[in-house]
C-alpha cells in the first residue's frame, strides 16, 4: 500500500467496514499505530448515520477511514461503489476528511483470527492497514 498524504494533525481515526446490514467500526491513533475494535452497528441505510454520528461526538475523531472492497484481481463490484457512495456520504455529514483504504482480504482475516464480531475485526484490521501507511 502507498503512503496516503494525511496531514500530521490528523491523529485520531474512527474506521468503518461498511456492509449493508452491519458495519464495523473501530478507533484507533497514529501515535501507538493500533486500533481497538468498537462496537459493530447493526443497522440498514441512512439508520446507520444515527449511531455513527453519537460514536464521532464520543471518539472525536480528526479524520475517518473507510474500507472499500474490490475483487481480488483489484477490479470493482457493486460493494465498492457502495462504500465509496458511504464514505462521500460520511464526508458531506461530519465535515472531517475520509481515507479510503483497500480492504480487500479485511474479512476472511478476521475470521482466521477467530474473531467475536468479524465486522469490528475487520475494521481493526483496516485501521491498522492505514496507520501503518502513515509511517
Amino acid at each position: 500500500m502507498m503512503a496516503l498524504d494525511v496531514p500530521a494533525r490528523c491523529q485520531r481515526f474512527l474506521a468503518f467496514d461498511f456492509g449493508l446490514k452491519r458495519t464495523g467500526v473501530a478507533s484507533g491513533n497514529r501515535l501507538t499505530g493500533t486500533a481497538t475494535p468498537q462496537a459493530t452497528i447493526q443497522a440498514m441505510g441512512d439508520a446507520r448515520f444515527a449511531p455513527i454520528a453519537a460514536r464521532i461526538k464520543e471518539w472525536q475523531p480528526d479524520a475517518l477511514v473507510v474500507g472499500v472492497p474490490y475483487h481480488p484481481d483489484g477490479a470493482a463490484h457493486e460493494n465498492t461503489a457502495r462504500a465509496l457512495k458511504f464514505a462521500r456520504q460520511l464526508r458531506g455529514r461530519h465535515g472531517l476528511p475520509v481515507f479510503e483504504v483497500d480492504e480487500r482480504y479485511s474479512t476472511t482475516e478476521a475470521h482466521a483470527l477467530g474473531a467475536k464480531d468479524a465486522d469490528a475485526a475487520s475494521a481493526c484490521i483496516i485501521l491498522e492497514q492505514f496507520l501503518r501507511s502513515l509511517t
